[in-house]
């Protein structure tokens, strides 16, 4: 019994080695080169200027500092040449991205009065574009900042700036805006448009900024 249950276990070892060796080898499938990436510098589309980038990898780099400077990096070498995309290849490569994206905010700056926060003629008259872009908007964001010049207190302007801010707002939500879409905060004479020493009338300092998107 012994012998036979031996013979049998010899057998299976021999079976399963034959198998093995009559398997077909699997060949190696060569890689395919990993394509190189296209970077691109573009302008910012709020303000028209153009920015810098450096593209790096272990094996160098490419300062990109034009519009529509454009590198192709791959993983085994450094950044390639540089060079200018024209604006139809912008467009036939990103424009279906570009024009994915959110529209830019738009900024606009109210003029007060001295010590007051009542709007100037000129700004008064800017109030309709405001609303007209806004209502432009499926689900608007108004960032409204109070500023003041360096006359006054500092905890007078502080509270002065908050004034202008929320008159401003109340105009936005008199012509439909939802107050939960609007924040409002003051910047009082903390963030002046022109230096200044103290208690010195800057009109330019007297303002409102707003900001869309």
């Amino acid at each position: 019994m012994s012998t036979a249950r031996s013979s049998a276990f010899l057998v299976t070892i021999v079976v399963v080695l034959l198998a093995a060796g009559c398997s077909p080898k699997r060949i190696a499938q060569p890689t395919r080169p990993t394509p190189p990436t296209l970077i691109v510098l573009l302008p910012d589309p709020e303000t028209g200027t153009t920015g810098r980038a450096r593209v790096t990898n272990e094996f160098g780099f490419a300062n990109l500092a034009a519009p529509r400077a454009a590198t192709r990096v791959t993983a085994d070498g450094p950044p390639g040449l540089i060079s200018t995309m024209s604006d139809a290849d912008v467009e036939r490569l990103f424009g279906e991205a570009l024009a994915a994206l959110p529209p830019a905010p738009r900024h606009f700056t109210l003029q007060y009065r001295f010590e007051s926060d009542e709007l100037t003629d000129e700004s008064t008259a800017l109030v309709p574009e405001i609303l007209r872009t806004v209502k432009l908007l499926s689900v608007p964001e108004v960032v409204v900042v109070g500023h003041t010049d360096t006359m006054g207190e500092r905890k007078a302007n502080l509270a002065l700036g908050l004034k202008r801010a929320i008159s401003v707002r109340d105009i936005l939500v008199e012509a439909g805006l939802a107050p939960s879409t609007i924040e409002v905060t003051s910047h009082g004479e903390a963030d002046l448009l022109v230096k200044t020493p103290d208690k010195a009338p800057e009109p330019r300092n007297r303002r409102v900024e707003i900001t869309v998107r």
